[in-house]
């Protein structure tokens, strides 16, 4: 749901309660904002990931990474490039 600044004015009450349902985007002169749920904010959160340089992963995560591994249903493509 989009509305503007103005809209949010005229009925704070309709748009909160369309803010706990889905994010609303509010959009006024100086640019726009988007108002959710704590729910869904704190849903979001937990989405972060952690982004490390393979220099400051830890050695026991880069031992397991060098593993080579070998999907289960490999050996059934390895047929097709038999032929």
């Amino acid at each position: 749901m989009d509305v503007t600044t103005r809209d949010l004015a005229a009925d704070p009450g309709r748009i909160l309660e369309e803010a706990l349902k889905h994010p609303v985007t509010i959009t006024g002169h100086t640019g726009s904002l988007v108002l959710l749920s704590a729910q869904e904010y704190a849903r979001l959160k937990r989405r972060e990931r952690l982004v490390l340089a393979v220099e400051d992963m830890p050695e026991d995560f880069l031992t397991e990474l060098r593993k080579p591994f070998a999907h289960p249903d490999q050996d059934a493509l390895d047929g097709l490039l038999d032929g």
